[in-house]
């Protein structure tokens, strides 16, 4: 089965960590729901709301073009309107593309900037 971003799913979570739960979704494909995706507000302890076995309905909200990893939400669908329209907006999608590699350049580029504003700063700190 091909899996796509907002896509509503069916899946076994087959494990839980203090982190998240993983849940299969079928033919050898797992995903995981981060803790902060399993409900909203703050989650003390995963186990409040997961059980290994339970059946659960998610949303894809990312999967990664390198490592094929899949992110799962329980979270969008405790809204009324869960259309994938909704979902866009309410969720920051990340992305990651092995073919892109600029690694730290971007930093390394604005760092002599950062160190001169930041000492111009204290300057002026230390002066008032």
């Amino acid at each position: 089965m091909a899996f796509k971003i907002g896509q509503r799913v069916t899946g076994q979570i087959t494990g839980i960590q203090p982190y998240g739960a993983f849940v299969s979704l079928g033919g050898h494909r797992q995903g995981l729901i981060h803790i902060s995706e399993c409900h909203c507000g703050y989650v003390k302890d995963i186990h409040d709301y997961l059980k290994v076995n339970e059946e659960v309905e998610v949303v894809i909200l990312d999967i990664d073009e390198f490592t094929g990893k899949i992110s799962l939400s329980l979270r969008c669908l405790e809204h009324l309107d869960t259309s994938v329209e909704v979902l866009d907006h309410q969720h920051r999608h990340y992305w990651t593309n092995h073919r892109i590699n600029i690694g730290f350049k971007p930093i390394g580029d604005r760092l002599v900037g950062w160190k001169t504003e930041a000492l111009k700063q204290l300057d002026e700190q230390e002066t008032s």
